[in-house]
């Protein structure tokens, strides 16, 4: 008997196939003769590489071409796409696009996931205090935070990984040290979330070994990966504690960020009059603690 969850990849997979095939002829179409030094011949009826052209150049038959881009069940390896993608001279975001279409994983070589923020992106959530602020990508990697978040959260650089990443911190720090009264709500929740993040990076290298990585590194998070849940971001609330100044209440809203894909910035705004004030009170702090005339 077939499972719910296989009729729904089966109608995912015929959804793409159409949309494949015509993502191949467009760009077929667009490519001439004498861009890729070829003559151009006479009685040609295509504006563009006819199949034939596009599987001699790419070192394939004409007939798996053929079923390419008529967009049959046929199986693509990535030295297959990326000869097709070179001969039809596809830039990097069309690349991945076929790529996904033709359901394979697509390997960007460790540059998955941007790992940093312009100025403009910087100033809006500076401006964002006192309320915290992040940036994370889809991994949780931190990009940038606001002074107001550096008071609540000290997230160190994870050797292991080469980024500061709140997920793998979260998991590593004692029960005592971790500023999420809850973790046994919200850690599940964040796994959750990472996972469906990840089922568009299925056999990357970079994803492939941090999750291999923090689960050898962490049983618990072994434990809820192998759950397999997944949750998108979203709003929520959340308990904090801090050695200063006890719990908080903040409410999460994560904001998606023009031009950088998988990102968010995460805004922390106190639930009560309570959690205000101690948030003004971590400001304080760090304002007499690192007063900013010696901040450099």
């Amino acid at each position: 008997m077939m499972e719910t969850g296989d009729v729904g990849t089966m109608t995912t997979t015929q959804r793409r196939r159409p949309e494949l095939a015509a993502f191949l002829r467009s760009r077929r179409a667009r490519v001439t003769p004498a861009d890729v030094g070829m003559p151009p011949g006479l009685r040609r009826r295509t504006p563009g590489l006819r199949r034939e052209e596009v599987a001699q150049l790419s070192g394939v038959g004409v007939t798996w071409y053929t079923w390419l881009e008529q967009g049959r069940p046929i199986n693509a390896s990535p030295q297959v796409l990326d000869a097709v993608a070179r001969t039809l001279r596809l830039d990097q975001p069309e690349r991945e696009h076929l790529y996904r279409l033709a359901g394979v994983p697509y390997d960007r070589g460790g540059e998955g996931l941007p790992q940093r923020v312009g100025q403009d992106v910087q100033e809006v959530i500076d401006a964002l205090d006192p309320r915290p602020a992040v940036v994370y990508n889809s991994r949780y990697d931190l990009l940038a935070t606001n002074a107001a978040y550096g008071d609540l959260f000290r997230i160190p650089r994870t050797p292991e990984i080469g980024a500061a990443n709140a997920l793998w911190t979260l998991f590593m720090v004692s029960e005592e040290a971790c500023p999420v009264v809850h973790p046994e709500r919200e850690l599940p929740v964040m796994v959750a979330t990472l996972r469906s993040a990840y089922g568009r990076h299925v056999g990357e290298p970079a994803w492939e070994d941090f999750i291999r990585k923090l689960s050898a590194a962490s049983a618990n998070f072994a434990e809820l990966w192998a759950s397999g849940e997944v949750v998108p971001p979203g709003p929520r609330g959340k308990r904090f504690r801090h050695a200063a100044v006890g719990e908080l209440r903040l409410a999460t809203l994560s904001l998606s960020i023009d031009g950088m894909a998988e990102c968010r910035i995460v805004v922390y705004t106190p639930e009560d009059a309570d959690s205000w004030e101690k948030v003004a009170r971590l400001r304080e702090r760090r304002q007499r603690l690192w007063p900013p005339s010696e901040v450099v």
